[in-house]
């Protein structure tokens, strides 16, 4: 078995980073070519600006004369400062938007101001595991500690010196965050760059190797570039997977073998096959799968094949359900550059 490999190197001046997996392209993160759009996981301190009442939520002013939208504007009063953190890329001619649930992620912690209490992903299941990581996090902070932190899976792993020593860390940044007195709309910290987020996202064992400017080596460029084709041979028929404006259409075609038989095996192998094919194109917003025709009865086969595959996707995704005409709707968070915008810059 071909071993996991981290490749950090750039791609048009620009920081870029991918993950390989036997020789596939499994992940990948790039840098922006417009700089003035604000990346995911910055944290401003910003002023309310103007409340929507329909929509509940409020324009937040940033610097630089930009502004972003916080969902849940429930007793926020206008010019009033707020810490907002980036949570996506903005749909084209919209607002940027923003949370005020503010995390700061390590690789083995996230550090939460807002939210008290220690919690844990969902797979560390052992008691021991839990117990040592909370020993190890006890022995160092005050029961009274006013920040939360999110224990994450890679912490299983993770010796115990390390994960108090990054939990020390992003609770100090945290509280420097919290004690400025900026009064006018502030940059307080710069969200991470790809060659950071892959050692923090991928780097989850010693077994996998980083590599330093290893495009060339790997033919990761050829690789990106075909993923710009729509067309994607899935071995079980043949899937288009086309950006528009208003959303993403996925399409899934089982060529001259019309059976139901047929278009279920086909619309399941999609199923598995998404999660990744979105990831690597960075497309997001709302998409559509126009599925193989297949019985009715067997939705739900898909569905949970659908749902496992996305469990596992780092991205957050709501699979919100089947249409009138039957197409499958989801809504996925726009927190990837797209590859098509990297690649044709």
């Amino acid at each position: 078995m071909e071993q996991d490999l981290i490749i950090l190197d750039e791609l048009n001046g620009k920081e870029a980073a991918v993950l390989l997996r036997s020789n596939k392209l499994e992940d990948c993160f790039f840098s922006l070519t417009d700089e003035r759009i604000l990346t995911p996981e910055n944290i401003y301190n910003g002023l309310i600006d103007r409340t929507v009442k329909g929509q509940g939520g409020a324009f937040i002013k940033l610097p630089n004369n930009t502004n972003g939208f916080l969902r849940n504007s429930k007793g926020l009063k206008l010019g009033e400062k707020i810490f907002v953190q980036v949570t996506g890329y903005p749909d084209e001619g919209k607002a940027i938007p923003l949370t005020n649930k503010i995390m700061l992620k390590g690789r083995t912690v996230i550090v939460t101001p807002f939210a008290k209490g220690i919690n844990f992903s969902r797979q560390i299941k052992l008691e021991h595991e839990k117990l040592r990581i909370l020993d190890a996090l006890n022995s160092i902070f005050p029961d009274d500690l006013d920040f939360g932190i999110i224990v994450r899976s890679v912490a299983r792993q993770s010796r115990s010196e390390e994960i108090q020593n990054e939990a020390k860390s992003y609770i100090n940044k945290a509280k420097k965050i919290l004690s400025g007195e900026e009064k006018k709309p502030t940059q307080l910290v710069q969200g991470s760059s790809p060659h950071e987020l892959a050692l923090r996202e991928w780097r989850i064992s010693d077994d996998i190797k980083v590599i330093y400017n290893g495009f060339e080596d790997y033919g990761i460029l050829d690789k990106l570039e075909s993923l710009l084709n729509p067309k994607v041979e899935a071995g079980l028929g043949t899937i288009f997977i086309e950006s528009t404006r208003a959303l993403v259409a996925v399409d899934v075609n089982t060529g001259k073998d019309f059976s139901l038989t047929s278009g279920l095996k086909a619309n399941l192998n999609l199923a598995r096959m998404l999660p990744r094919q979105l990831r690597l194109r960075g497309l997001g917003g709302q998409i559509v799968l126009d599925l193989a025709p297949m019985p009715k009865r067997d939705r739900k086969l898909f569905e949970i094949e659908l749902t496992r595959a996305f469990t596992a996707d780092p991205v957050d995704t709501a699979l919100v359900g089947w249409t009138p005409l039957g197409h499958y709707e989801m809504q996925r968070k726009r927190e990837r550059v797209s590859l098509e915008s990297v690649l044709k810059s």
